[in-house]
């Protein structure tokens, strides 16, 4: 019973950080991707050619590559001291690990929400301007709500897959909860530890879903 207390307390010290991570990356990359889906469909050739690659490269290559990229680029390319760049208490392995998820899920929320913008009707941008409706309150007031119920399933899918991504962050060396259950596998000796993160794992992505189906049925008005 020792032993599965301390396991659980441990694997909670750990789903802090797999928290922090999660809602961190959600807080930065869900606004940082509907501004690259603009620059996406700018009009000017420059600005979405130059969005169109960068997301690109953020989906064509692994999320454990870029990590170790933003990590180490500051030190290796700017030769500058890794501890001058901790954020108050933050060391910058957490930092980074924030940075580099956030420029990763923010090229898939881009993608996703430039294909539910580009799937409304002209007719409704045109009966906005008819209403005397401004370009920003025909966005914000008619546009984005609906989009948003488009996407929701979709991004559903990518908000279940940060949960199990965040365990990635164990190549910067920070201990969230996989990491935790690794350790604790390895001095037990035992793979109960990573049953329980898998349970909590699933429970996350459980709650997350019930959450998410929810706000998808309260936002049925719009169809």
């Amino acid at each position: 019973m020792d032993t599965i207390l301390s396991t659980i307390q441990q694997l909670l010290s750990g789903l802090k950080f797999t928290l922090g991570i999660f809602i961190l990356t959600l807080l930065f990359s869900i606004p940082l991707g509907l501004l690259i889906a603009r620059g996406r469909m700018a009009k000017n050739r420059l600005v979405s050619t130059l969005v169109r690659v960068y997301i690109s490269i953020m989906r064509g290559t692994p999320l454990m590559l870029q990590l170790l990229l933003v990590y180490f680029a500051p030190y290796y390319v700017f030769k500058i001291n890794l501890r001058d760049l901790a954020v108050g208490s933050l060391d910058y392995r957490f930092v980074a690990t924030i940075i580099g998820f956030t420029l990763n899920y923010a090229a898939y929320f881009a993608e996703i929400f430039r294909g539910g913008i580009q799937s409304m009707p002209q007719g409704q941008y045109e009966a906005a301007q008819v209403l005397g409706f401004s370009k920003s309150q025909t966005y914000f007031r008619i546009i984005l709500p609906q989009v948003v119920k488009r996407v929701l399933p979709s991004v559903t899918n990518e908000v279940i897959t940060l949960v199990k991504d965040t365990s990635l962050a164990q190549v910067l060396s920070v201990t969230e909860m996989f990491t935790a259950a690794k350790n604790l596998a390895s001095s037990q000796v035992s793979v109960m530890p990573f049953i329980a993160a898998g349970v909590f794992y699933y429970v996350m992505n459980g709650v997350i879903e019930i959450l998410m189906n929810r706000a998808e049925k309260k936002m049925n008005y719009y169809s």
